[in-house]
């Protein structure tokens, strides 16, 4: 339950296209009417079985909700991935979410499934049986596909049924792919073999051999019948329109709003299979068989000419996150037209720029740390010191308010060098397919924006560090002389600082000589550290301080202060030192000062000499003490 309503979760690919889509609308509708909401966990693009190398677009699925879902709606032959599919049914069960896979067969949890074996057989038996082919061959998939050897077998059962004698070579294989189909029809044609029929074990293959036989002259249905099986959208655009039976997503809708709402009536749902729609068509000889002229012009415009201009904008948005020089003035770049009824949602690790985010290992509870970055609704404001606010738990009223609007909610993974980033989080107030043919470029642009973004920001902080390493002594973390002089001159060149007090502090380790011969460098080195960290501690924070060289250390000081107290200071951290440290030797040092006021007759290298000459007359007035 999410609040006072239940919660079903859809996991799925490529919300654009229209069968999808459509199942989206209907299932929430239903949903809606029934006192439920419906989030939409969608990748941009099919995984297409490649199980070794699974994108991190795939992350949008570790976002599930699995305390708070009441029923999650797989679409396995969607996503395309057997790995991905499991985890989710696997995590469902620890969290006794029901689940229900729609194209797809996992044990112990009802499936939704076309039946492909019923299927072919009605396109493959209308051929030999309504239009009486007697020379048939067939353009199979890839060899030891399940899918393909059930189709080869009912070719060669029907070769049989009708009297026509079969032969291993009637079965030529397309690999269910454009050019391996030409490639496989052009040996045939240089076989000799005779032909009337080719049935194709998938529709991109009957579009190909159409294609391919009319760049020979032979024409289609005219001299050679073709047909194709399971219904994609391309067939409507193609000449001859292609016979086909069809396993539209649109045809599982139904079944999936009944099964959803019986589980959330806590009822049991068993396996279900559904039998294509056979659609004779030109191909084969049969009358056009068109779908409705405005679904098929919307459908080509989409896919083709809809979104040129939003490219570019999108295109512009993404480099201005590039090239930002703070969190802010990034994320500020998402206030733009084109960031519409959205939430972005980024992982706190992604602003961690003392590591490279995409060089470590991933973090598995990376997803309890997301940070809230941009709301559409309520940006953040000019200025502002932080837009990061804790997602989902500091959210959770944000995240009711836009389900509670009666519309799906979708969820897209950010992702950079195949890295997840986070989150998008779309609510759109309506169903337009244009909407939502508009979720891809976004997330995309996004995810270029925030992961150049990332990377120009480590970049700046390597250097920054490198910058500091170069400047910094090694031993004391002491600016060397040669920075000091960069950071002096701009201090000293700085209009505000003229004509104010300026105060030389020079500080000498006492007996370095002495700890060395008896104790070694290492216990040396380690006294002009202390040194230098009792100087630093002791020295307000606009202090300069350096290393001058050896076992001498200096501060500058711009701005009135009191050097009596800094030496103090010193020598009072040295004791601090000597009273912890257990060694049989105390560190000491021997300060001197200078102050005078910064103006164009000021020369540092005067004022160091006339501070290190005040340091020798202590050190001095230290050693007449002792003897």
């Amino acid at each position: 339950m999410f609040r006072d309503k239940k919660l079903v979760a859809m996991c799925t690919s490529r919300v654009f296209d229209s069968q999808i889509h459509q199942l989206v609308q209907n299932l929430n509708e239903k949903l809606t009417e029934n006192n439920a909401m419906l989030h939409v966990f969608a990748l941009n693009s099919d995984v297409y079985w490649e199980e070794d190398s699974i994108s991190a677009e795939a992350a949008v699925f570790e976002l599930l909700p699995y305390n708070k879902l009441d029923a999650i709606l797989i679409m396995d032959e969607a996503i395309k991935s057997r790995t991905i599919s499991t985890k989710i049914i696997e995590r469902a069960k620890a969290n006794n979410v029901p689940v229900v896979v729609v194209d797809g067969k996992y044990e112990g949890v009802p499936c939704i499934n076309f039946d492909y074996e019923k299927g072919f057989e009605l396109i493959a038996r209308h051929m030999f049986e309504e239009h009486h082919i007697k020379k048939p061959i067939m353009m199979a998939g890839i060899p030891g596909n399940p899918f393909s050897e059930t189709r080869e077998r009912i070719f060669q059962k029907l070769c049989e049924e009708f009297g026509i004698p079969f032969d291993e070579s009637m079965i030529s294989y397309g690999m269910f792919w454009a050019q391996p189909c030409i490639k496989a029809m052009q040996q045939v044609m240089d076989s000799g073999r005779e032909f009337d029929s080719v049935i194709c074990a998938n529709d991109i293959m009957a579009i190909n051999v159409c294609d391919f036989l009319s760049k020979y002259g032979i024409k289609v249905p005219e001299d050679v019948l073709v047909s194709g099986f399971d219904g994609i959208e391309e067939t409507y655009f193609t000449s001859p329109l292609i016979s086909t039976a069809s396993c539209e997503t649109a045809l599982l809708a139904d079944e999936c709003v009944e099964k959803v709402l019986k589980i959330l009536d806590g009822k049991e749902v068993e396996d279900t299979y559904i039998l294509p729609k056979l659609t004779p068509n030109e191909s084969c000889g049969c009358p056009s068989c068109m779908k409705d002229s405005k679904v098929i012009l919307s459908m080509f415009n989409n896919n083709f000419y809809r979104h040129q201009d939003d490219y570019r904008a999108l295109y512009n948005v993404a480099s201005d996150m590039h090239i930002s020089q703070s969190n802010q003035e990034m994320i500020r770049k998402l206030n733009h037209y084109q960031m519409q009824n959205l939430l972005c949602i980024v992982s706190k690790e992604c602003f961690e720029y003392h590591t490279n985010y995409f060089l470590k290992e991933k973090n598995p509870d990376w997803i309890r740390d997301l940070l809230l970055i941009y709301d559409s609704e309520n940006p953040a404001q000019e200025g502002e010191e932080t837009m990061f606010r804790l997602f989902p738990d500091q959210c959770g009223n944000r995240l009711y308010e836009i389900s509670n609007a009666g519309y799906p909610l979708i969820y897209n993974a950010l992702d950079y060098m195949n890295k997840p980033l986070g989150f998008i989080i779309y609510h759109f107030k309506d169903y337009s397919i244009t909407d939502y043919s508009r979720i891809a470029g976004i997330t995309n642009a996004v995810s270029l924006g925030i992961g150049g973004y990332i990377n120009n920001a480590n970049q700046r902080a390597l250097l920054a560090r490198m910058d500091e390493m170069y400047k910094r002594d090694a031993l004391t973390g002491l600016y060397n002389r040669v920075a000091f002089q960069h950071v002096f001159r701009e201090l000293r060149f700085n209009k505000a600082n003229r004509g104010k007090e300026i105060t030389v502090i020079m500080s000498d380790l006492d007996g370095l000589k002495y700890i060395n011969d008896h104790f070694g460098h290492a216990d040396g080195d380690n006294a002009i550290s202390s040194v230098a960290k009792a100087l630093k501690s002791a020295c307000p924070e606009n202090a300069v301080c350096a290393r001058f060289g050896g076992d001498e250390v200096f501060a500058v000081i711009i701005g009135k202060c009191d050097s009596k107290e800094i030496v103090e200071g010193i020598d009072r951290a040295l004791e601090e030192y000597n009273r912890n440290s257990g060694l049989t030797y105390f560190v000491t040092t021997s300060s001197g000062c200078y102050t005078t006021v910064l103006d164009d007759g000021f020369d540092i290298l005067k004022a160091l000499k006339i501070a290190d000459g005040e340091m020798y007359k202590v050190k001095t007035a230290k050693k007449q003490r002792l003897n």
